[in-house]
Parts: C-alpha cells; structure tokens; sequence
C-alpha cells in the first residue's frame, strides 16, 4: 500500500514557471547556467513546500528560450542540407514537434530534479511528466499578430531567415523571435492529469503551453504556434478546480510603470484594476501582459480561486500575503 495521500479534500495548486526564467535568453554560457540552476532550486523548494502545507501540485513550464533553440538548430541543419546532395532535401518538423520535444526533455529534467528532492525530504509522492495536448483555433487573430518571443536575443540580424518575425518585449535586451500564440480552447489530455492528480502524483504537463492542435474533420492536428504557458495554467486550474493559481516569473510582484521612473510594485490587484492597466498598455504583450489576462481570465472563471503572481522560491510567503501579488475579485 502506497503512503502517499489520494486528493480527497486535499487542496490544489498549479503552479507555473517560465521558461524564461529556467534559462534566461539574455544571458550566455556559465552565467546563464548558474541563474538556471538557482531558479530550478528555489522552483522545487516552492513545491516541496507547498506538499509539506497539504497542498497537491500540477506544475506547468515555459519553454520560450528552449524550443527557438531547437529551431535555430534545426534551420541550420535544413540550411547544410539544402547545399549538400548527398542528403534528402527533408522538410523542417513545425512548432507543434519541438514544442513536444521541450514537453519531454524539460519536463524529464525537472521530475528528475523534484524526485531526488523528495526523496531527501522523506516523501513519497510519485512525479509524472505528461505530454499534453491543447486545443486552439486556426482562425485566432494570434496567427495573424505574433507577439510570442522565443528563443535567444539575436545577435547578427544578417543570418535572420526571411521568414521570422522580430520583436523586443521590456525584459529583452535585444530582438527575438516571435510567433503566433492564439488562445488554448481545451485540455485534450485533461482526464488523464485529473486521474493522475487523484492517484497523489505530481503531475508536470502542458510544458510550453501545451502541443498546439487544431480539430479537423479528420481529427486533431499539429499547428505551428507556441501557447502562453499562463494562460493554459488558468485554464488548467480552472478545469481542475484547483484552489490556488501561482504564476511564478522573474520579477518579485506586479509592477506599474515597470523600470520607469515612478515604478511601483503591487501586492494586491483586483480584476478591475488589472483590466484598467492592461488598457493602458502597462503590461507589453511579449511579457507580462499575457500573465495578467491569464489572471483575469482565472479569477473569473472560479472567483474563489486564490490566483498569485511571485518570484520562485516566495510561494508560501506570497499565500500569507507577504510577497508576491495577490490577485482580487
């Protein structure tokens, strides 16, 4: 018999991380690893954490940084085989299979890491990564706006494909590129997260956003986008009916006028207020603009929801009050 507690009364948390923040796309070599290799430990620490207060936990990620690294991978490969006679002329694979990819090797990292924590701390919840599939629209505006950043600050403009998109979002130092990110619809997956949840798992799913997919007449289908990670984050708490919502990131709290003169960090933000902000373009859309509709759009959805924004390593404080933004009815 397993000792591990199934959900019952339990509480739940989703629990974000950026991908942003598990590598940083403004840094390079040792220095990026160093800041990585801090975050996932304040990243565990936070969901051991929240375990040991009787809280369950589904974590998702980002994938920013990782999965434009793949695509600069794979362009260069397609580039050397498009010169070279002896290869077949293969067609590059989508967003849709490296964002699986960065599903399996992140998600693979991070229940490595947490096991070997639990284990330290004497628990004995098992830790399950689920490659996780979401549903969006092929007619969402995203397609025809991208605003998704990923992959590293471009550093020579001249070996740009011609067919990306560049942008710069506040927290960039310089351009990156961007891609369509429409609106997730459904959690195809949901069920086994749920049954999982249930079962006392820690479940890591919808990594990146989740697998973008479209519903045919054949069925689903891999599109290219990259999905905002907080927004399935709030759909996921939503459809789950979890009692807390933290989107973990790189700053400490909501910030207006953020790195302006005037700035000023928020503990507490209502719905109201949120909207308000967002019309006045104080939170960009490649950056924290999509963590605040997520918000929005969880606490609406369940207003009972205890919805939280604060940096890894500050969950519990930030459930006190004590850090972090706390977002209101």
């Amino acid at each position: 018999m397993s000792d591990v507690p199934m959900r019952g009364n339990q509480s739940l948390a989703v629990y974000a991380i950026g991908g942003n923040a598990l590598s940083n796309p403004s840094l390079r070599g040792s220095e990026s690893a160093i800041a990585s290799e801090k975050v996932m430990a304040s990243v565990l620490e936070d969901v051991v954490d929240l375990l040991e207060a009787g809280i369950m936990v589904v974590m998702t990620h980002g994938n920013g940084p990782q999965v434009g690294e793949m695509l600069l991978m794979e362009e260069a490969l397609f580039d050397r085989r498009m010169h070279d006679e002896e290869h077949d002329r293969a067609m590059t694979e989508g967003l849709d299979h490296w964002v699986a990819a960065t599903q399996g090797t992140l998600g693979h990292e991070i229940a490595t890491r947490l096991d070997n924590v639990l284990q330290r701390r004497g628990r004995h919840e098992q830790v399950v990564t689920l490659l996780t599939r979401v549903e969006v629209s092929d007619e969402d505006e995203a397609f025809s706006r991208p605003t998704k950043p990923i992959g590293p600050v471009i550093d020579d403009l001249d070996i740009v494909p011609n067919n990306w998109v560049l942008g710069i979002t506040n927290l960039d130092t310089g351009p990156r590129r961007v891609v369509a990110s429409p609106k997730p619809i459904r959690i195809i997956d949901l069920d086994a997260i749920d049954a999982l949840v249930s079962a006392g798992a820690v479940v890591l799913c919808g990594g990146g956003g989740g697998i973008p997919v479209v519903s045919q007449k054949g069925g689903l289908k891999g599109i290219e986008a990259v999905i905002d990670k907080d927004w399935v984050s709030a759909l996921l708490a939503s459809s789950l009916n979890a009692e807390y919502l933290f989107i973990s990131t790189a700053i400490d709290s909501v910030k207006i006028n953020f790195q302006e003169d005037g700035e000023e960090s928020i503990s507490k933000l209502t719905v109201s207020e949120a909207k308000k902000h967002l019309l006045d373009n104080q939170f960009p859309a490649g950056s924290m603009g999509p963590k605040i509709e997520a918000m929005i759009f969880a606490k609406e959805k369940n207003p009972n929801l205890k919805a939280i924004l604060c940096k890894p390593g500050d969950a519990i404080e930030a459930m006190r009050g004590v850090k972090g933004t706390t977002f209101l009815n």
